[in-house]
């Protein structure tokens, strides 16, 4: 699984799964804005939809995170799940290098996150 830069692989935080998730949203919002500026495929409902709705899972993620919920695993499976889907949304679009930096970027957000669901805060 990949660490955050700077981390020793394995090294999981709620401050560094806080960064992931925060790219993570930022990185779905900026490329929902690409996609309505690039049209054709991109801008299917579907798509458009699932963008959005990873970077808002992604934005209460980290804000779970931030304030120590006890439920903190519950909802790091979700946002872990959200990212897997949005990140196979993206890879189907073969050569937009845009789409395929989204899902890098939600891949890594998911894998932080399942890492996360597994400890204690």
């Amino acid at each position: 699984m990949p660490s955050m830069p700077g981390m020793p692989p394995g090294t999981m935080t709620a401050e560094s799964c806080v960064e992931s998730c925060w790219q993570s949203h930022v990185m779905c919002l900026q490329t929902e804005r690409y996609c309505i500026e690039s049209g054709g495929m991109h801008i299917t409902p579907a798509h458009l939809a699932l963008l959005a709705d990873c970077a808002e899972m992604c934005g209460k993620t980290a804000d779970t995170l931030i304030r120590r919920s006890p439920q903190h695993a519950a909802v790091c499976i979700a946002c872990a799940q959200l990212c897997d889907a949005c990140a196979g949304d993206c890879e189907a679009f073969k050569g937009d290098a845009r789409m395929l930096a989204c899902a890098r970027t939600c891949h890594g957000c998911a894998g932080h996150c399942r890492e996360m669901a597994k400890l204690a805060i």
